[in-house]
C-alpha cells in the first residue's frame, strides 16, 4: 500500500487569518518541530504582499531562519511575480500557486477571473523556468473552490477538469484540488477525485479539505479511496478562506493522521510529536483549535475505570 504524503499547510494558512500576529521566532520553531514528524512537505509561508496579509509579512525570514530536514520538503504559495521572485530568492524547495475555478470568488480573493488567473499563471511559471534557481523548481498550482463557489454554488466538474489541463499545459507539475469553501461532500470528491486521474494519470493530485460543515474527514476518506495519496491538512484545524463566508478551519493535520493511522494506512507521521506540536497551539495564537485528537486522545488511549 502506497504510503500518503501529509502537506502542513498552518504556517501559511492557518497563521495567515489569525488576528494576533504570530512572533516570528515562534513561526520558525513550530516549523522545525513540525519537521521533524515526518511530514512530507510543510507550506512555510506565503510571499505575498504585507500589507494585503500583514500576518505573514515575515516570509523571507521564516524560510531563511528554518532549520532544512532530508525529505522534508520546504513549499511557499506564490501569488503574482513578485512573490515568485522573492520565493526564488529564498532558496524553497517548491512554489505553489493559486486561482479560482470561479470567476466570483476569484474576483473576490485576487481580483481576476479564470482567465485573467491563467495569463498570470503562464508569466510565473515563464519567469520561474527562465531563473538558474528555478529550473528544478516543482510547481503546483492550487485550484480553489473546486467543489463549489460561495457566491456562484456548484462549479461544474467540466470546467474544473479544463482549467487543470490549462495549468499543466502552462508547465505546472502538480494540481492541488481545493474545497475553499467546504462544500464537498464525499460521493462529489470521489467523482472528481476519479475524473481527475482518469484524464491525467501520473499528475500528482492534492486535496485540500476545510472542515466548514464537518465533512472534511469523510471527503479525505472518499479521496483516498478514489486512488488519492496526497493531501494538505491544518495543524489543530487552523485556517479558513476569508472570502468564504461562515468557513472555519482546515482539515485538522492530527485528526487526518490518527483517522489513517487508526486504518491501518500508513502516513509516515509520529502522530505523538504531531499531537505534541498541536498541543502548544492555544498559547501561540490566543485561543483553542477546533482539532479534536488532541482533546480525546489517541483512539487507543485507555482510562482507569471509575470508582464504585
Amino acid at each position: 500500500m502506497t504510503q500518503l504524503q501529509i502537506n502542513e499547510v498552518a504556517p501559511r494558512d492557518g497563521f495567515q487569518i489569525e488576528a494576533t500576529f504570530v512572533p516570528t521566532a515562534a513561526k520558525i520553531r513550530l516549523i522545525d518541530a513540525l519537521s521533524a514528524t515526518g511530514l512530507a512537505r510543510i507550506e512555510a509561508t506565503s510571499f505575498v504582499s504585507p500589507k494585503a496579509v500583514p500576518a505573514l509579512a515575515d516570509a523571507a525570514e521564516v524560510v531563511a531562519g528554518i532549520t532544512r530536514r532530508p525529505g522534508v520538503g520546504i513549499t511557499v504559495l506564490v501569488p503574482n511575480l513578485k512573490g515568485a521572485e522573492r520565493a526564488l530568492a529564498a532558496g524553497v524547495d517548491e512554489i505553489n500557486l493559486v486561482m479560482s475555478a470561479s470567476d466570483s470568488h476569484g474576483l473576490a480573493n485576487l481580483r481576476m477571473t479564470s482567465a485573467q488567473s491563467l495569463e498570470q499563471l503562464a508569466a510565473i511559471v515563464e519567469a520561474v523556468r527562465a531563473h538558474p534557481q528555478g529550473r528544478e523548481l516543482f510547481i503546483n498550482a492550487s485550484l480553489s473552490t473546486s467543489f463549489g463557489c460561495p457566491f456562484e454554488g456548484a462549479v461544474a466538474e467540466a470546467r474544473v477538469l479544463a482549467l487543470v489541463e490549462r495549468q499543466l499545459a502552462l508547465g505546472v507539475q502538480g494540481v492541488t484540488l481545493c474545497d475553499t469553501t467546504g462544500m464537498a461532500n464525499p460521493a462529489q470528491v470521489a467523482r472528481l477525485c476519479e475524473a481527475a486521474q482518469a484524464r491525467f494519470p501520473g499528475i500528482p493530485f492534492t486535496l485540500h479539505f476545510h472542515n466548514t460543515r464537518g465533512m472534511g474527514l469523510a471527503n479525505a476518506l472518499a479521496a483516498w479511496q478514489a486512488g488519492i495519496t496526497r493531501f494538505d491538512a491544518s495543524l489543530g484545524g487552523l485556517g479558513g478562506c476569508p472570502y468564504a463566508p461562515g468557513a472555519t478551519g482546515n482539515v485538522c493535520t492530527e485528526d487526518l493522521v490518527h483517522m489513517f493511522e487508526q486504518m491501518g494506512v500508513a502516513t509516515g507521521v509520529d502522530l505523538d510529536a504531531l499531537l505534541a506540536a498541536s498541543a502548544t497551539l492555544p498559547e501561540l495564537v490566543g485561543h483553542e483549535t477546533p482539532g479534536q485528537v488532541v482533546k480525546a486522545g489517541k483512539a487507543d488511549r485507555r482510562y482507569p475505570m471509575p470508582a464504585r
